[in-house]
């Protein structure tokens, strides 16, 4: 039996290291051949794993495959992997091979895992993408979306509603809205002995949802290259909160130039394609235009979504900042948006405006209505803050 384990060990080992490795392998005791199955995602590895692949240049097609063969491999791909594998095997695709050919063709396109960092590429690449494929590389990025409201849309607008909602009390009854906790407080002087009951002389209730914006927040979200990923999740959020009426919802994208996308926040896929991806970093130009925004700072939370690569003034910046929070307004720096472990960062200038107790961290896409909550709550954030040291 131990001797089957090591042969079975020696045969994922070879589907891992491909051809190259069979010989020596071998020698070690390998031998078991390959099925029909492994043979065929042997075969589809090496397209993209193999020496012999590409010319590995990341500027085009290279000498990878044509799109016939591209079709039958993604096919390969999609009965021979798990969709997380996939995934993982298409970047590596477009990223290591230069395959490019992967977002430039309809039918590819439509064989594709939806893949945020894939969707990020897309975006970046958007204006080089032939007109036939245009509306495939919409629908692609549709599939992201969708993908996100589904796993945050709920709990994003029910974390807006528990910090507004339960802030005031209402003269207004209504059984659900009733405050348990300060309605008993309150009556406890009213409590009767002979009954063993409590008997309230006055109610408390929760205020209901205000039907004008009674926040404000501000997403202010760098667009350059290395904040892809970070920027699709920034819009849709955007999207979201601009769905919800008791807040008033601006959403900036900046690189070098601020650009307003408040207006295009109807639909997520028209924002996401008014992000332009790539290019420099002018962190202080956008706060700059952020501070115009701002009426009510002690109604306001900002949103910074950059990684503190500055390319402006820094003192400037800094200056801003310090401005802002000193104004009343609620600032929060996410150094990314991602569950890829500790970002990459200007950790000089976060630990600069973390003096002015703002907090600067990269937050996990699920915790990000945990995190609106709090900010809307002004509550501490040191627990999330850990998640990604």
């Amino acid at each position: 039996m131990e001797n089957i384990d090591e042969k079975l060990q020696l045969k994922r080992w070879r589907l891992i290291l491909g051809e190259s490795a069979e010989d020596k392998l071998n020698s070690m005791g390998g031998g078991l051949p390959l099925s029909a199955e492994e043979m065929l995602m042997d075969s589809a590895l090496s397209q993209i794993y193999g020496a012999d692949s590409s010319d590995g240049s990341g500027t085009g097609a290279g000498k990878g495959m044509s799109s016939p063969k591209l079709t039958k491999w993604l096919g390969d791909l999609r009965s021979l992997f798990e969709p997380m594998e996939i995934k993982v095997i298409q970047r590596d695709a477009i990223e290591r091979k230069g395959m490019k050919q992967l977002l430039f063709e309809p039918e590819m396109l439509d064989g594709l895992e939806p893949d945020i960092s894939t969707g990020a590429l897309l975006l970046m690449l958007k204006d080089q993408i032939p007109k036939k494929a245009k509306e495939n590389a919409r629908e692609f990025i549709q599939k992201i979306v969708d993908d996100i409201n589904r796993r945050l849309a709920d709990n994003l607008k029910r974390s807006v509603t528990s910090a507004l909602n339960r802030k005031e009390h209402s003269p207004i009854p209504s059984a659900s809205a009733l405050d348990y906790k300060l309605t008993i407080r309150r009556n406890l002087k009213n409590y009767n002995p002979e009954i063993k009951t409590i008997l309230p002389e006055k109610f408390y209730f929760f205020e209901r949802a205000s039907k004008s914006a009674s926040r404000t927040i501000i997403l202010d979200i760098d667009q350059s290259g290395s904040m892809g990923e970070s920027a699709i999740y920034s819009s849709v959020m955007g999207c979201i909160l601009a769905s919800i009426s008791s807040l008033k919802t601006h959403v900036i994208a900046f690189d070098t130039s601020v650009n307003d996308l408040t207006d295009m926040c109807s639909d997520p896929v028209d924002l996401l394609y008014g992000i332009q991806l790539g290019g420099g970093t002018d962190i202080e130009k956008s706060v700059a235009y952020c501070s115009e925004l701002v009426t009510e700072p002690a109604k306001t939370t900002m949103f910074i979504v950059t990684d503190l690569y500055e390319g402006g003034n820094r003192n400037g910046l800094i200056r801003r900042i310090s401005e802002l929070k000193s104004s009343g307004v609620n600032i929060i720096v996410l150094l990314a948006i991602s569950d890829r472990g500790k970002p990459c960062y200007d950790e000089n200038l976060a630990q600069k405006i973390a003096e002015f107790d703002i907090p600067c961290f990269a937050c996990p896409p699920e915790k990000l209505p945990d995190l609106l909550e709090r900010a809307l709550k002004n509550q501490p954030m040191t627990d999330l803050m850990e998640l990604t040291k």
